[in-house]
């Protein structure tokens, strides 16, 4: 429809909402919106009693079945005069929240950048009413005189105030100073004009009192509370610039003309004798090509902000207000060029299959299985480089926020200023400033995590997904419940452009399908530089113990290559998957251990912050001097974490400069680059760290890499638990040997003969997917079903169970129809509580998605709205705690 006919007849817009609704609603365009009106616009709609921001999916002429249009509510606001959601983003948003079981408007909000969120404010305004009953009490106050009879106000404003009249000679039941209360909020809201924000309230008012209040008068009809729109959360930056006047551009310019002919001392100013400080301005602004940030030009030429004002007024200098752009990159425009690297052989063949691809238009999947250091990076950036060169774009998704400043280095070094980064570490102003560059086409080169998906590019040309097998790329926690891999599959084949998947450990399901020739497999089988792959030893903590009658921390083994290591000035990366200083406070009287009120797991001890945490709802307690059960004081802390592994190496090396990375240490910005920085030049002999430092990283001087613990992520109640142990020791393995120095791995267990340990040692991807695959296969998991997890969550432990109960039962009826479809369940979840909620966990097991599909369309129709706000689905999981 065109914007000539939307102006000429009447318009019903579909709106996705961002709530836990599977529905999308229909509400009336108004007139004056009409003109505005498009797909992918935002609006705010009445929905239930409050205002919500939702997104236009769809314009209708004329409306299908039982709506009548009298019935409809009105758009109340339009937000944007063009669509924020392109139309191919739309789309693609739409197969998310279908394939997903996913609310369409949480997957588009999801698909924005959070500094575009609009707020939602609450305004309170008076009614005649409540003007007229406001005006007569102050006046009858003033004048000290009974107030005027209230015959348009209604009878039960009488309850308000301690006086009645013949008129309302309803009995006052209310405390006087609450009474009081009531009529100085109302008088403050006459007084002011009538209309005012909430929070706008006086001080003397908390936010709940002047909302309780606000809730008071409106029942007795003297206030209206409504949502109104405010502003957006993030504005443009704005920067106090300076450049030339324009009388003195003119003389600048006047003198550049002449410079090649006569020489001149005499600096071209309107002041014939500056002093030394203004002569001090214009030498820095001489070097400007057109403005200077104020603070940056009173820095430079030493000078005090007055100088600058007076060369204002002079009008040498013109001080002005400009936008600037948050850039993230900021501090990388100073690199050098990228290095030129030939391909060998095996890389060039890979990159002339996603060439002619590229070339072709077309799409195409593409498994690049390379052993770790054969070069996968180089691929990648080849291929972008003729995408950029044919015009096009290009997208590159890594799963940890970690590897972008990496990533981000070597992309400027190819592609400068069309570089943009997007993840959830930056401020929401820097990636709604990416999200703008890369919708304007001005930033064609992207790289991010999970989200960057829906990254608004012009004509895209080439995706790739580093390290696709890790679990990160999907959303678990919170809805929409997507898989960034997955989803870039199916954005690939949309727009007709080729996907890489890179790793050196695919994913189950990946390697099946590149075996069923759904993906074309690209392999690397060498390190790239002729390099060996390093050496891996298991050291079996068993006999450690065995020779020591104690369990113990750090093995003999380990002490041992440390020192060899790093007294040949070689480096060395520890890694242990769990953080903090030990896993839970264990009382030695009573036994009494450190538990979360609101999760099912113990509370982690922190040292350095002297407190006992949860690291899923953040609840944390300082930690106590005696048992707080006994009031013993033989308090133990159980388990190992990465910050007591680097208190142990610290004893033992003292003379060893020693990091650690993980969360912990990185929630300050910058953190995590100034570490890594450190460790790359040399600075740092020992790094320790999470699974953080075991991915995708490149460092030469790297020989040794310990892995301090790796049994605990193999008993996790986890059909993937060993594939997940098996990629990260792959991974972090990896990371030894990638210089001219060979490296080798130590890998600490009490389980060596187990087949992911087992594949690992030798490295071998085949052997591990050969037994995995057996496994999935004669218990019907992935690839050979399709699985959904669903969990019912509720505050109420009863509620969760009946709920569950009610609802497998509902999935097994459903079910009868397709004997290939399993339910099982419900049980309590690995992690039964979580977050203050119970939760109960329900599998779905069925040969095809659309099984799964018919199955939820049917038990979903049976619950309540209020019902289905405690289910929850995810499709394909890749965590079932």
């Amino acid at each position: 429809m065109t914007n000539s006919n939307i102006s000429e007849t009447p318009l019903f817009a579909e709106v996705a909402i961002p709530a836990h609704v599977t529905q999308t609603y229909t509400y009336h365009v108004p007139k004056a919106f009409l003109p505005l009106a498009q797909r992918g616009c935002r609006v705010a709609v009445p929905f239930g009693r409050k205002m919500q921001i939702g997104y236009v999916v769809a314009l209708h002429d004329t409306l299908e079945g039982e709506l009548a249009p009298e019935a409809l509510k009105d758009i109340e606001a339009w937000l944007d005069e063009t669509p924020v959601i392109s139309e191919e983003i739309l789309e693609l948003s739409q197969w998310v929240a279908d394939y997903y079981y996913a609310p369409w408007g949480e997957v588009l909000k999801a698909a924005l950048p959070t500094g575009l969120d609009t707020s939602l404010q609450t305004w309170v305004t008076a009614t005649e009413a409540g003007r007229k009953l406001a005006v007569s009490r102050q006046q009858s106050a003033v004048s000290g005189q009974p107030e005027e009879s209230h015959k348009s106000i209604p009878v039960e404003t009488g309850m308000l105030f301690p006086e009645s009249d013949d008129q309302n000679p309803k009995p006052n039941t209310q405390n006087p100073a609450k009474q009081l209360t009531k009529h100085k909020f109302l008088f403050w809201l006459v007084e002011i004009g009538g209309d005012s924000p909430l929070d706008a309230a006086p001080p003397e008012y908390s936010s709940n009192r002047a909302k309780a209040i606000a809730r008071e008068l409106e029942q007795n009809g003297l206030v209206k509370i409504q949502q109104r729109i405010g502003r957006q959360r993030v504005q443009p930056k704005r920067q106090t610039a300076v450049r030339w006047g324009s009388s003195q551009q003119s003389a600048v310019s006047s003198q550049q003309e002449e410079k090649n002919s006569a020489p001149s001392t005499q600096h071209p100013s309107l002041i014939s004798h500056p002093s030394l400080q203004q002569q001090r301005v214009f030498e820095v602004m001489e070097t400007v090509t057109e403005a200077i940030a104020f603070t940056e030009l009173t820095t430079k030429a030493d000078v005090s902000p007055s100088v600058i004002h007076t060369l204002e007024k002079k009008g040498v200098l013109e001080v002005f207000v400009r936008e600037i752009r948050r850039d993230p990159l900021a501090y990388l425009k100073s690199l050098p060029d990228a290095e030129s690297v030939t391909l060998n052989a095996g890389q060039a063949v890979a990159y002339e299959a996603i060439l002619d691809a590229v070339a072709g238009g077309r799409f195409a999947s593409f498994l690049l299985q390379g052993i770790t250091g054969s070069g996968k990076t180089e691929v990648y950036l080849t291929a972008m480089q003729a995408v950029v060169e044919r015009g096009q774009s290009a997208l590159m998704l890594v799963p940890e926020i970690g590897l972008t400043p990496m990533f981000s280095r070597r992309l400027s070094q190819k592609f400068g200023a069309l570089v943009a980064v997007l993840h959830s570490s930056l401020s929401p102003g820097e990636r709604l400033d990416e999200w703008e560059r890369i919708r304007d086409g001005q930033a064609r080169v992207v790289i991010g995590t999970r989200s960057a998906i829906f990254a608004p590019l012009v004509d895209l040309g080439l995706i790739i997904i580093d390290e696709e097998h890790d679990g990160s790329y999907k959303q678990s926690e919170s809805v929409p419940h997507y898989h960034a891999r997955d989803t870039a599959i199916v954005r690939a084949s949309r727009v007709g452009c080729p996907i890489v998947l890179g790793s050196a450990t695919p994913a189950i399901e990946s390697a099946q399908n590149a075996q069923a020739g759904k993906y074309v497999h690209l392999t690397l089988t060498e390190r790239f530089g002729g390099r060996s792959l390093p050496d891996v030893t298991l050291v079996d903590m068993r006999e450690v113990f065995k020779r020591h009658k104690r369990s113990q921390f750090i093995s003999d083994e380990l002490s041992t290559a440390i020192q060899e290591t790093c007294s040949q000035r070689e480096q060395v990366m520890i890694l242990l998957n769990r953080r903090g200083f030990a896993s839970f406070m264990l009382c030695r009287s009573c036994g009494l251990t450190s538990d979360c009120p609101n999760c099912d797991v113990t509370l982690t001890y922190h040292k350095a912050d002297r407190r006992l945490s949860c690291h899923y709802c953040n609840h944390h307690t300082p930690v106590p001097e005696n048992c707080p059960n006994c009031n013993g004081r033989y308090i133990n802390y159980v388990g190992e974490g990465t910050e007591q592994l680097e208190e142990r190496l610290r004893e033992l090396f003292p003379h060893l400069k020693i990091a650690r990375l993980d969360r912990d240490v990185t929630r300050r910005r910058g953190v995590f680059e100034r570490v890594l920085g450190e460790f790359a030049s040399g600075g740092i002999d020992i790094l320790v760290g999470t699974q953080m430092i075991a991915k995708g990283h490149d460092f030469p001087n790297v020989t040794l890499v310990c892995v301090v613990s790796v049994d605990a992520g193999l008993a996790v109640p986890d059909f993937r638990s060993a594939e997940r142990t098996f990629q990260l020791l792959a991974q972090v393995a990896g990371r030894a040997g990638r210089g001219d120095r060979p490296g080798r791995v130590l890998i600490q267990t009490y389980h060596p003969e187990h087949y992911a340990l087992g594949a690992a040692r030798e490295q071998d991807y085949e052997r591990f997917f050969r037994e995995e695959i057996s496994y999935r296969r004669a218990l019907y998991y992935p690839p050979f079903s399709v699985l959904a997890n669903v969990v019912v969550r509720h505050t109420d432990l009863t509620q969760a169970s009946g709920l569950a109960d009610r609802f497998a039962q509902y999935l097994r009826g459903a079910a009868k129809a397709e004997p290939s479809t399993r339910i099982l369940g419900p049980a309590p979840a690995p992690m039964s509580k979580l977050r203050g909620e119970y939760r109960f966990q329900i599998l779905v097991k069925a040969r095809k998605r659309q099984n799964i599909r018919d199955v939820f369309d049917l038990s979903f129709a049976k619950l309540t709205d209020a019902e289905r706000r405690n289910v929850f689905v995810e499709i394909d999981p890749v965590d079932l705690m």
